[in-house]
């Protein structure tokens, strides 16, 4: 799920979808308008499910869609491997994530954890 807003309207540390990936904006620069055109935006991006770093080069007027980010409270019912089971604290509904390899803290039974809904994808925060 995302929302429509123009390049000019973005900031750094908010979020943006390129190529369908859910993106947390790095750096923003833009330039002035010219002589024949329109002033242009260049957003540097890292992925918040990869990793990878992702750029966009348009003009501030262009709109671009923008992910809807769910930040929610979970608890860990039980660690099998590189998986953890979670209660979401607010629906009580049960399901399973890979935990990703820049997870920091140490999972144990019964801890809270925060964990990020974006298009249909999870993350331990």
């Amino acid at each position: 799920m995302w929302e429509m807003k123009e390049v000019r309207e973005l900031k750094v540390g908010r979020y943006v979808n390129i190529d369908d990936e859910p993106c947390k904006i790095i750096s923003i620069s833009t330039s002035k308008p010219g002589k024949h055109g329109s002033a242009k935006a260049s957003l540097d991006a890292a992925s918040i499910f990869t990793g990878s770093k992702k750029s966009l080069n348009c003009p501030v007027s262009t709109k671009v869609p923008v992910p809807v980010i769910d930040k929610r409270k979970g608890q860990v019912l039980s660690l099998q491997g590189d998986e953890v089971q979670i209660m979401d604290l607010e629906t009580f509904e049960t399901f399973s994530m890979k935990i990703n390899e820049d997870h920091e803290s140490v999972l144990e039974d019964g801890a809270e954890i925060m964990y990020l809904v974006a298009m249909g994808r999870q993350k331990l925060m």
